[in-house]
């Protein structure tokens, strides 16, 4: 079997557990009880029109960051032409491919994978894109060994395809590398901010970030105190000067993380 077939087909065969939004998907659809799901699968999934397929198992077959990286390691600086996509899903579904899917049960079901499961997963998976020399040489060689696939599957996404983007993320690794600047987390942090506004390059990026900041910086004044009250009753029902109200720590966490990444984003895109 051809290393791209077989990858993935072991790809698309690992155990998955049904989600909280496949499961409630089948409930308020079909009206299935937990352990109604198992049998469902078997004796009625493979009867179903594709689009009902499609509702029901693309959140379990919509490849992430994280599948991609498999066939990125995989493929390197190739690509795989989408022309020959379609003869790639038939061998697939001819083999056939079966999903192994865990029910609310902790039992293990196999469901054939029909052609809209597989083309959904072969089309979501960049097979097409390809990473520049520079940029794949430099990832390449950037420790920790571990973290290359994910960063290969970064470089591949579409964003980056404009060449004043690419010289953006070249910029960043070729800072960051071997320093104490560099953070797997940050690299992903950064494409979700360049797939998100798209920025022309990197000197575009860097002007925003201020206002960002300053955005952030007042959202975290603003939660670090309690809301005013509306009038002196509201406030005394809350224990007057003594709000008991809770805080959203987490929001607020996740805003200082941001904040910080921010500090460091600009200090690398600066330097």
């Amino acid at each position: 079997m051809p290393p791209l077939l077989e990858a993935l087909a072991t790809e698309l065969e690992r155990p998955r557990e049904l989600t909280a939004q496949v499961i409630n998907h089948l409930a308020g659809i079909y009206g299935l009880t937990r352990d109604q799901l198992g049998p469902f699968l078997i004796t009625e999934l493979p009867g179903l029109e594709d689009y009902e397929i499609d509702l029901i198992l693309s959140p379990l077959f919509t490849p992430t960051l994280r599948d991609q990286a498999v066939f990125a390691e995989l493929l390197g600086r190739e690509s795989f032409p989408a022309g020959q996509w379609p003869a790639l899903i038939q061998q697939l579904a001819e083999r056939p491919t079966r999903a192994r899917l865990t029910g609310a049960d902790g039992q293990t079901y196999s469901v054939p994978l029909r052609e809209v499961t597989l083309e959904r997963y072969v089309h979501r998976l960049r097979l097409d894109a390809t990473i520049p020399e520079p940029l794949f040489e430099l990832i390449q060689h950037l420790p920790p060994a571990s973290d290359r696939p994910m960063l290969k599957a970064v470089a591949r996404r579409a964003v980056w395809q404009s060449e004043a983007r690419c010289k953006l993320l070249l910029h960043y690794l070729s800072a960051t590398a071997g320093r104490e600047d560099f953070r797997f987390d940050d690299a992903l942090q950064l494409l979700k901010l360049v797939e998100t506004y798209e920025p022309m390059d990197r000197q575009d990026l860097l002007g925003r970030i201020p206002h960002w900041q300053q955005v952030l910086r007042q959202a975290l004044h603003d939660a670090a105190g309690p809301r005013p009250f509306f009038n002196e009753r509201v406030e005394e029902l809350h224990g007057g000067g003594r709000d008991q109200r809770r805080q959203d720590l987490d929001r607020i966490s996740a805003k200082e993380k941001e904040l910080e990444f921010l500090g460091r984003l600009q200090r690398v895109l600066a330097g």
